[in-house]
């Protein structure tokens, strides 16, 4: 099936459309909670979560943008429902000495795979790793973060400003290991 014959099947409530949906967006999805929920069950329960909601709203997608963006958006707004539930992102965090590297290790970014890069994102605190993806990866903006999050935008400046700054402590200590 090509991809407007899925969505078509989709929204008729065709199982086997639906099981090629899962089929074909699952990995790259749980790749997507992964990065905001850093539990593999949790994980998990919010791919099935997210696929319920595609196959419920499937009907509202227009077809303007790509249909994988539009699900992935769903995915996002699953996982931040998980945070906010969860209450994550009220907690403040206290790293000591988190005053910017001067003059991080890019020599070791370079020779990263994307794999070991992602666990150190993974391995951040939760509302830190929500705000780094959405802002880093995903692309918004420190005021549609505090929007999506129920923040303050100068809460979601400074918790990436953190992330960050623990991120750079975790690559300059992986890069004192090598």
């Amino acid at each position: 099936m090509n991809e407007q014959q899925l969505i078509e099947g989709c929204r008729k409530g065709n199982r086997l459309a639906q099981k090629e949906l899962y089929e074909t967006y699952s990995r790259k999805m749980m790749g997507v909670c992964l990065r905001y929920i850093n539990d593999r069950e949790t994980a998990r329960d919010l791919l099935q979560d997210g696929f319920v909601k595609i196959y419920s709203s499937i009907g509202s997608y227009t077809g303007n943008g790509s249909f994988e963006g539009w699900i992935r958006k769903i995915f996002v707004n699953c996982a931040l429902e998980y945070l906010r539930k969860s209450d994550v992102l009220r907690e403040a965090v206290d790293l000591d000495n988190t005053a910017e590297l001067a003059n991080p290790h890019s020599s070791v970014v370079s020779v990263m795979s994307a794999n070991e890069l992602l666990t150190l994102i993974g391995e951040l605190p939760a509302g830190f790793r929500a705000v780094f993806n959405l802002f880093a990866i995903e692309g918004f903006s420190h005021k549609e973060i505090g929007e999506l999050l129920n923040i303050t935008e100068s809460t979601s400046r400074s918790q990436y400003t953190r992330a960050k700054q623990l991120l750079q402590r975790k690559i300059h200590t992986l890069y004192d290991e090598r």
